[in-house]
C-alpha cells in the first residue's frame, strides 16, 4: 500500500512538471533533458562536503523502507543549499524543470550521484492511469503472456492501446516493454539493457547476484522501477520471487 501510494505521489508531482513545461522556452526545455555530466560532477562534489561536514550524513529524503532500492535515496537539495555547499539546482533536475530526478547510489558506503529518467515515471503513470480505470470494471488486471511465474506482458487491446506499452530506455536508447505482477504493478523489463551490459563491461557476477548494478556502475542512471534479475547460463534472467 505504501509503495503503490508512493508512485502514485511521484507520477502526480511528474504530471505536474510535464503540464508545467510548456512555459519553458525551447532552448530551455532542450538543456533540461540533457544528462549533463558537470551538472553530475557538481552534485556529487556537494555531497560529499556534506558528508564531511555532517560527520558522514547523506543528503536525502525520509522514505518508506519498501521503497525500491533505486528510487529510495533522492537527494535533498535544500539540505545541500543550507549548508552552502550547492549555489543552484543542476539545470535539468526535477525540482528546475527539468526531467531527472537526481538520486544516490550506495549511500551507505560511497555515495554515488546518478539520474532518474522522469519520462519512465510518465510513462509508467499513463498506463497505470487506464489499468486502474480497466480495473474499476473488471475483476483481474488484462494479464497477456505469461513471461515467468508471476510476471505477465500487458493486453494492451483491452487497455484501449495500439501497441504494448513501452519506455524508451535511457541506457540504450531502446524501447523496453512496461510489464506487471500478478497484483497490477507494473515494471520496465531491463532484459535488452542487461544482456548489452553484461557482454559491453566487464563484471564478476554470477548466479543469484543482482546484476542490476552493472547498469548505474557504467551510466549517469539506475534502472527506475525494476525488478531484480540474476544470471542463468550466462543470460540475464528475472530473480525468483519471494
Amino acid at each position: 500500500m505504501m509503495k503503490r501510494m508512493y508512485i502514485n505521489l511521484l507520477m502526480l508531482l511528474v504530471m505536474i512538471l510535464f503540464l508545467s513545461g510548456c512555459m519553458y522556452p525551447k532552448n530551455e526545455l532542450a538543456k533540461n533533458k540533457i544528462p549533463n555530466e558537470a551538472q553530475l560532477e557538481t552534485v556529487q562534489h556537494a555531497v560529499e562536503q556534506y558528508q564531511k561536514e555532517t560527520g558522514g550524513l547523506v543528503p536525502i529524503k525520509t522514505k518508506p523502507n519498501e521503497t525500491p532500492i533505486f528510487e529510495k535515496y533522492l537527494i535533498d537539495f535544500s539540505l545541500l543549499k543550507e549548508k552552502n555547499v550547492l549555489t543552484e539546482l543542476p539545470g535539468n533536475a526535477f525540482e528546475n524543470g527539468g526531467v531527472y530526478q537526481y538520486t544516490l547510489l550506495y549511500p551507505d558506503n560511497s555515495p554515488k550521484v546518478k539520474l532518474i529518467d522522469l519520462r519512465i515515471t510518465e510513462a509508467i503513470r499513463n498506463v497505470n492511469v487506464k489499468l486502474e480505470a480497466y480495473r474499476n470494471k473488471h475483476l483481474y488486471p488484462p494479464f497477456g503472456q505469461e513471461i515467468t511465474k508471476g510476471l505477465y506482458t500487458i493486453d494492451y487491446k483491452k487497455l484501449g492501446l495500439d501497441r504494448a506499452p513501452h519506455v524508451r530506455s535511457p541506457f540504450s536508447s531502446e524501447n523496453l516493454p512496461i510489464i506487471m505482477d500478478v497484483d497490477g504493478e507494473l515494471y520496465v523489463d531491463y532484459r535488452i539493457d542487461l544482456n548489452q551490459a553484461l557482454q559491453t563491461y566487464t563484471h564478476q557476477y554470477k548466479e543469484g547476484d543482482d546484476i542490476r548494478f552493472i547498469l548505474p556502475d557504467n551510466s549517469p542512471f539506475v534502472p527506475a522501477y525494476s525488478l531484480p534479475y540474476t544470471l542463468k547460463d550466462g543470460e540475464p534472467v528475472f530473480a525468483p520471487r519471494k
